[in-house]
């Protein structure tokens, strides 16, 4: 007798919720783009269901909720309401705080011109004495260069060319020819060698006859005249800048600063002394400069003096020195 035949199970269907296309058929595929969001705050997306309809099929698409945070690039700043007063502090403003007058704009350009390494008064042949005192060992290096040179500065011709400059651009302000020749004479007698004498006296014509055919101006003429002789390169400056109106505190600083620059590329040139080193010695003499400055702006001419013996020595050795690339 044959074995009883057992029914066979129906296959089971798992249901799909999405209905895939029969092949063939050309089903529209949707692109989400996300376009990052630059901030240090959470971002939270909700949930959304987006439904495509196409001819073909039907697709059925689910956004999963995503906490989104994108690090700020390195070296941007958040953006809040401080950035634009910021941004509109930056802003040049025409008319503003931030500009200056006509007139402290020419005074600033011209100095900077005058007594700038380029202005053609010969500085760059003196020493001042800096090359004996590199040949006798009194300057070896960056520190006893400063040490000489703040010397020299505060208690030698810095001082004292400092004092003529001041009572010369005052007497040439005030328009008193009597007070002018005495401060040219005595200003021309208190050099203590040949060589520095040469030195003052050769600045003090070039820059005058530079300035005077570049920027003559009227009243410059009469006070050179009222000098009655040779002008010091002190006194020249002061002359010049009182007939241009250019205050004194700011002429008085300039000077000193740019005597201290040639004395330390004379310097620089015998020690020998590297960029770097010649900047540290001049940054070194900033107090030196400002101190002179205001020490000279309040002295009288009674106050004249110098303590720098050895500078002075250095000078007027310097004119029987053996080999020389300086003309002081």
């Amino acid at each position: 007798m044959p074995a009883p035949r057992m029914p066979t199970p129906k296959p089971t269907r798992t249901p799909n919720p999405i209905r895939m296309p029969k092949p063939g058929t050309i089903m529209a595929i949707p692109v989400i783009t996300m376009t990052p969001v630059i901030t240090m705050t959470p971002v939270i997306t909700t949930m959304t269901t987006i439904i495509t309809t196409s001819i073909a099929s039907t697709s059925i698409i689910t956004a999963i909720p995503m906490l989104m945070t994108t690090n700020r690039p390195p070296g941007v700043p958040r953006r809040n309401k401080a950035v634009g007063a910021a941004n509109k502090l930056a802003a040049p403003t025409v008319g503003g705080s931030d500009n200056i007058g006509e007139n402290e704009a020419a005074a600033l350009y011209r100095l900077m011109t005058w007594l700038s390494p380029a202005f053609p008064v010969g500085a760059f042949s003196y020493s001042s004495g800096i090359e004996w005192a590199v040949e006798a060992g009194d300057i070896a290096d960056a520190g006893s260069l400063a040490d000489w040179l703040s010397s020299m500065l505060a208690q030698g011709s810095g001082f004292c060319d400092g004092v003529l400059l001041a009572h010369a651009h005052r007497a040439a302000t005030a328009r008193d020819a009597a007070a002018l020749r005495e401060i040219a004479e005595l200003a021309a007698a208190f050099v203590p060698s040949r060589e520095r004498q040469l030195e003052t006296s050769g600045q003090g014509r070039a820059f005058i006859e530079i300035a005077r055919a570049a920027w003559n101006c009227d009243g410059l003429d009469e006070t050179m005249a009222a000098c009655g002789g040779a002008i010091v390169y002190p006194v020249a400056v002061g002359l010049v800048s009182a007939a241009h109106d250019i205050p004194l505190p700011a002429t008085i600083h300039a000077f000193l600063h740019a005597v201290v620059s040639n004395w330390i590329s004379a310097g620089s040139r015998l020690i020998p002394l590297g960029q770097t080193g010649s900047q540290r010695v001049l940054a070194s003499l900033e107090p030196v400069v400002a101190a002179t400055a205001g020490r000279a702006l309040a002295a009288s001419l009674d106050d004249l003096g110098s303590a720098t013996f050895r500078a002075d020595l250095a000078s007027l050795r310097h004119e029987t020195q053996y080999t020389r690339l300086f003309r002081s």
